[in-house]
């Protein structure tokens, strides 16, 4: 059944947006599909309309240890050694970085939600609605909606807004989304409007289904 895009409590959850987005995978050590500065746009008015309508915001961060240590399985398929702690590469985007009263979190695997206190964060916020931007689609982001999706969230992801490994991944990801909730895929006009009705008062959201 497809829910109303944003139902009870929105959080914007800003996937791994560091300065490793647009660059060659021969200096960052993962793939990443072109439109990087498209992206970085979307996700600047995004952020800027969820701190307008009071929706919180979560900035994620992917860094591994200089030693490997916390890689596990994942330097067995096409990612070679990336994030690491220290580089340059690994830090935020200094055009997205969290502001006084924001969230930032520090992962070591793939989903926000894997040994991280995102959960007992958004228990605290009383989050309804997940809305993801950042990448890569069909990593982070699709594991981290494909997690808050089996704690029912109510999951969006801006279609606009995340980038993947390839083109092609990233089309199949956003369809794999979409088929676990309908209306899942959005896009930034939509989800910016949807942030300016939270800065009107006058204006109830939708509560939160049981």
């Amino acid at each position: 059944m497809r829910q109303p895009m944003i139902v009870g409590n929105p959080v914007l959850i800003v996937v791994d947006m560091q300065n490793s987005g647009g660059r060659p995978i021969e200096e960052v050590g993962i793939p990443i599909m072109d439109g990087y500065e498209e992206r970085r746009a979307n996700a600047l008015e995004i952020v800027a309309a969820a701190r307008r309508g009071g929706v919180p915001v979560i900035f994620f961060q992917e860094a591994h240890r200089r030693n490997l240590v916390d890689f596990g399985r994942e330097l067995d398929g096409t990612e070679g050694i990336h994030c690491l702690e220290g580089d340059a590469t690994t830090e935020l985007d200094p055009a997205l970085l969290p502001e006084d009263g924001e969230y930032h979190i520090v992962k070591r695997r793939y989903s926000c939600f894997f040994g991280t206190e995102l959960e007992i964060l958004l228990k605290g916020l009383r989050a309804d609605t997940l809305v993801l931007i950042g990448g890569l689609t069909d990593v982070c982001v699709h594991y981290t909606f494909a997690d808050g999706h089996q704690r029912d969230y109510f999951m969006r992801v801006v279609e606009d807004c995340v980038g993947g490994s390839s083109f092609a991944a990233h089309d199949a990801s956003l369809a794999a989304m979409e088929y676990l909730q309908g209306g899942a895929r959005v896009t930034t006009a939509t989800v910016i409007d949807a942030f300016a009705l939270r800065a009107d008062p006058s204006i109830s959201s939708v509560p939160a289904s049981v």
